[in-house]
């Protein structure tokens, strides 16, 4: 996996005072997107555990409330593996913070109850660690600046884990 940048001090990314991760590669290639540079698999530099020690170690603060992750597309299959040990990493050293993902997959289609590519055998458990999700394609003729913490209206705000113990899709924020 590549990183196409990491933003510390992160206020645009999810509630808060945030680090947030910008992973390389995606394939929705969604007109318009903010982060085209990004699409590149190849883009940034290569996620290493010095990567990751950087991450970890900027959220130390009091006052940064978690870790943002974006894209390209956290979901896209050769970036899973990764994203699953920092979450996990970072749930071990810090229980108290949140974890937002950004996807243009939906949860439907991460979680395998819709056919998709970002459906493997570790996507669930890769989902299972977020504490929000913001999911679906930018679509340019649904965009709407006025909206929080997302681009476009088709976009839903899904607090992930009470919607995994309840089977049923629960907004974090309309």
């Amino acid at each position: 996996m590549n990183v196409a940048e990491i933003k510390t001090n992160d206020i645009a990314n999810g509630e808060g005072v945030r680090t947030s991760l910008f992973v390389s590669g995606c394939r929705h290639c969604c007109p318009d997107c903010f982060n085209f540079m990004a699409w590149d698999f190849q883009y940034g530099k290569p996620f290493t555990e010095e990567t990751e020690k950087e991450i970890l170690d900027s959220i130390h603060y009091p006052w940064i409330a978690g870790l943002s992750i974006l894209g390209g597309e956290p979901f896209e299959p050769e970036n899973q593996k990764a994203l699953l040990k920092l979450v996990r990493d970072f749930k071990k050293k810090y229980p108290n913070k949140t974890i937002w993902c950004y996807s243009g997959f939906t949860i439907e289609e991460i979680a395998g109850i819709k056919p998709s590519r970002a459906k493997t055998d570790i996507s669930l458990q890769l989902l299972k660690e977020m504490d929000v999700l913001v999911d679906g394609r930018f679509e340019k003729e649904k965009k709407n600046i006025m909206l929080k913490f997302r681009g476009s209206e088709n976009q839903r705000i899904i607090d992930v884990q009470r919607t995994l113990k309840e089977k049923e899709i629960h907004l974090y924020l309309n």
